[in-house]
């Protein structure tokens, strides 16, 4: 249960602490970085993409936008989440660990609703790929 998968998450950052130096993180930010990934997608092959997209916009001083951390934040913008916003799994963890870095700032979800995502570097394409996706919604009358 929630005690088990608890002690899972910190001895798998116990055991992990000299990677997640590397990276620049502390385990509580690689276990709050998990936790955003694992509510952004439920695809175990895209989790180290969209990790390495939330590294870049740490990296650059750039604001999350998480959907998930605004739903943690109950719509108050001002806040950021202090920590993890659920117990992520192992995998996840491992997936924020071992990451490939990549140029992605962006993501949308597919325009063919397998609940993957389309990544973009720029804005520009950011915004392509969004319409797409709203072009989609718009053709089964989702609005």
């Amino acid at each position: 249960g929630y005690l088990d998968r608890t002690k899972d998450v910190k001895r798998v950052l116990r055991e992990n602490y000299e990677q997640a130096k590397r990276w620049g993180l502390t385990p509580v930010e690689v276990a709050t970085l998990a936790s955003i990934v694992e509510e952004e997608t439920n695809k175990r092959d895209e989790m180290g993409k969209v990790a390495g997209l939330y590294m870049n916009r740490l990296r650059k001083g750039m604001p999350l936008q998480a959907d998930p951390t605004v739903k943690f934040a109950h719509g108050d913008f001002s806040l950021k989440p202090p920590g993890p916003i659920r117990i992520p799994s192992k995998q996840t963890i491992n997936a924020v660990l071992t990451h490939t870095p990549n140029g992605y700032f962006y993501m949308c979800a597919k325009e063919d609703f397998s609940g993957y995502h389309n990544f973009a570097v720029t804005l520009a394409e950011h915004q392509r790929n969004a319409i797409r996706y709203q072009q989609a919604l718009n053709r089964l009358g989702i609005r």
